[in-house]
């Protein structure tokens, strides 16, 4: 009764588009890999034989191949449809009205990037080792407490099996926080509706959720299988060759780069020659995604000419940044991090002047 009444009191508008079919497709994606990833865990090893237990999954585990390509590439996809729903929420200034639905949806965005950078190290490859000495070294940045830190994470002086069972338990924890979230979005968008593709949240334009919406939703599975195909067709294709090398902390990869939905951050580390004052830009340019829901919530920008033209150029500005974050660490590529760095922090300011 109760999940009932969740579900089906939801005001919605008469003119929703398959936009707002990407929030039920993220969650299913999220479930699709939280099933898939503890059915890995019946053969995964986490010990220095990680590497090895890979292929013993490929090999020994009944449609273990599956299992594995599915959830190494559905979190490229996830990222990728995530994404694709900020820059919804922002074109469509769906929570001008609604500001902790976009915290709370931020929140989710925090607590998915920790789950698939932890994700990333268990292959125990060489991009996996050496990237994460490389993120979690920045922790030793903060003043007095930072080395400290690094020293408890690593479970010693340097990354090692340590690192990897406590990474491998959050990884495997941290899930079950995630769904919580999930529900606490869910019960926001409930509370108060959903918005429209017009702008607003005006109640008279709304009625309660109906099986058209669930039909439209039913989309998402077709796009799922879709995705599922890709990944059987194209195993590899978001995935960096020295990862197929295993961990040697005596060899380092020449460009160490983490995967593409993290490119963007990486670039803004990479342009700031100072540790701490990298790891304070990486800080604000997460809150710079928030700031934009919060700005949009304060100033209630209802389809202005600026609103979009600063959501367009926020776009671009991250998708330069994802291509520098790919690129070696060298002229012209550090200028131009340096510059679209810039564009990145400098956009919002304007549009709060603009705006006020």
């Amino acid at each position: 009764m109760f999940i009932k009444k969740l579900v089906f009191s939801l005001k919605s508008p008469m003119n929703l588009s398959y936009w707002w079919n990407l929030g039920s497709l993220l969650g299913l994606m999220i479930v699709v890999q939280i099933l898939s990833g503890f059915m890995l865990t019946f053969y995964y090893e986490n010990s220095p034989y990680s590497f090895n237990s890979l292929w013993m999954i490929h090999l020994d585990m009944v449609k273990g191949y599956l299992l594995h390509y599915i959830h190494l590439n559905m979190a490229s996809y996830v990222f990728m449809i995530m994404y694709l729903h900020i820059i919804k929420g922002l074109l469509y200034n769906s929570f001008s009205q609604l500001k902790y639905l976009w915290i709370s949806g931020w929140v989710l965005m925090m607590i998915m990037m920790m789950i698939a950078f932890m994700g990333y190290v268990l292959p125990w490859g060489q991009m996996s080792l050496w990237g994460a000495t490389v993120i979690t070294n920045l922790i030793s940045a903060f003043p007095i407490v930072g080395i400290s830190l690094v020293e408890w994470v690593w479970g010693g002086y340097f990354v090692s099996n340590f690192t990897m069972k406590l990474f491998f338990s959050l990884h495997f924890l941290i899930p079950f926080i995630l769904l919580i979230m999930i529900l606490m979005h869910l019960f926001i968008l409930h509370l108060f509706g959903s918005s429209s593709p017009l702008g607003g949240f005006n109640m008279l334009m709304k009625e309660e959720f109906d099986l058209i919406y669930i039909w439209k939703d039913a989309v998402n599975i077709l796009i799922l299988m879709i995705m599922m195909i890709l990944s059987l067709f194209f195993p590899y294709v978001f995935g960096d060759p020295e990862n197929f090398i295993k961990a040697s902390p005596m060899i380092s990869p020449i460009h160490i780069q983490p995967e593409w939905y993290f490119l963007h951050y990486y670039a803004i580390l990479r342009s700031i020659p100072n540790k701490l004052g990298a790891v304070i830009f990486f800080i604000m340019a997460l809150m710079m995604v928030l700031s934009l829901g919060l700005l949009s919530a304060k100033f209630q920008v209802q389809s202005t000419n600026s609103w979009f033209l600063s959501v367009n150029i926020f776009v671009v500005v991250n998708m330069m940044l994802m291509w520098l974050g790919g690129c070696p660490v060298e002229a012209p590529f550090l200028l131009l991090s340096k510059i679209f760095t810039i564009m990145y922090f400098i956009n919002p300011v304007m549009l709060f002047f603009l705006v006020k």
